[in-house]
């Protein structure tokens, strides 16, 4: 951070190893390590098993833990935090990426006993329900990804909290021509809202729409590891019923650039986002490759104003209709393209968030 001064010593502590599957934080926390300069970061891995793109992150110290699959099981938790006690002692701030959830509170209350008085910087990377606030403690200065969970933290006691826009980076990102293909792809996040997507598809189609409507369920893909994903048979059901007759489930997305650079348009429709990144990784990287996005109407989404088109939650009536009115409409499509990757460079480059997290380390180490 100063050309006369050592890199100080950063401890990232997460959830789950970052060369794991993408959840709420670990994306975050990989992006920090590649952007962030001037920083000696302390982080976690798998002992064994696939690596990602974490593990060749430049810098820093990895920290291992037994974990084949790099889910954040209860027993990776532990090790985590068994791990990050030690680490602590030697670093010079902690900077926590980690979800206000259940056990949330009693991790709380436990840190500084075990972890000693260093400071912590704590980035709520997702969306909380308000019944895991009861009894929590803030860790030290608080960031939260949206001015929604921003609110909801100060009113919790977190004292004021800093908002910090997720980043995405451009140059992995770069922006894609339209494919001409027919019919057109319509790309699903399997990160909640699946139902509800296939729904507004299904009022689509009725209405006339042409489309092939891509499910990406991967737990190691744009859906991150939220817990069990639907059964084939079930979307089948809800398929046939809405009259959906190209449809693909993928529980593996193997190139996730080409599956972006084929989609025509991101549906994302959950009914609320409790758990959920606030803006998930995939959405700045549908805008930053030149996608439109249509969104649920919710407050987490505020930083995106009308860089995206949004419908109200859990109305696939309207939401269909748009998804059709957006597909008919060439002139559009291109004018909602051109405003995403405007304000995916304007609002949520890298580098406006390395140099905000960087101003933050300063002020915390003095």
């Amino acid at each position: 951070m100063s050309a006369d001064r050592a890199e100080p010593r950063v401890l990232l502590l997460t959830c789950g190893p970052l060369d794991g599957p993408e959840t709420p934080g670990t994306e975050l926390a990989r992006e920090l390590l590649l952007t962030v300069p001037d920083v000696e970061y302390a982080w976690f891995r798998r002992w064994w098993g696939r690596a990602r793109n974490a593990g060749d992150a430049p810098g820093g110290q990895s920290v291992s833990v037994v974990s084949r699959e790099g889910a954040p099981s209860a027993a990776v938790r532990l090790q985590i935090l068994a791990a990050a006690a030690l680490s602590a002692r030697r670093a010079g701030l902690v900077h926590a990426v980690l979800p206000v959830g259940p056990g949330f509170a009693a991790f709380s209350r436990l840190w500084p006993r075990v972890a000693g008085s260093r400071p912590v910087l704590h980035t709520v990377p997702a969306a909380v329900d308000p019944a895991a606030l009861a009894g929590c403690r803030p860790l030290g200065r608080t960031v939260a990804l949206s001015e929604a969970t921003a609110q909801q933290l100060t009113k919790a006691g977190f004292g004021p909290v800093r908002v910090v826009n997720p980043s995405v980076r451009l140059d992995l990102w770069p922006v894609r021509r339209r494919q001409e293909r027919t019919p057109p792809m319509v790309l699903a996040i399997g990160d909640g809202g699946t139902e509800e997507a296939m729904l507004s598809a299904g009022v689509a189609a009725r209405a006339g729409a042409d489309f092939q409507l891509v499910l990406a369920l991967a737990e190691d893909g744009p859906g991150g590891a939220e817990g069990p994903r639907p059964p084939e048979d079930l979307l089948r059901g809800i398929a046939a019923r809405e009259g959906l007759l190209d449809m693909e489930v993928l529980r593996h997305v193997g190139d996730l650039p080409g599956l972006l650079a084929a989609a025509d348009v991101l549906l994302y429709v959950p009914r609320r986002m409790t758990g959920r990144a606030d803006v998930p990784p995939m959405v700045l990287r549908a805008l930053a490759t030149g996608r439109p996005v249509i969104l649920s109407d919710l407050p987490q989404f505020s930083a995106l104003s009308d860089t995206v088109l949004r419908t109200p939650a859990a109305d696939p009536h309207h939401t269909g209709h748009l998804l059709r009115q957006l597909l008919d409409r060439p002139w559009w499509w291109d004018r909602v393209a051109e405003r995403g990757r405007a304000t995916a460079d304007a609002r949520f480059g890298a580098g406006r968030s390395a140099a905000a997290y960087t101003r933050l380390y300063r002020e915390l180490l003095g």
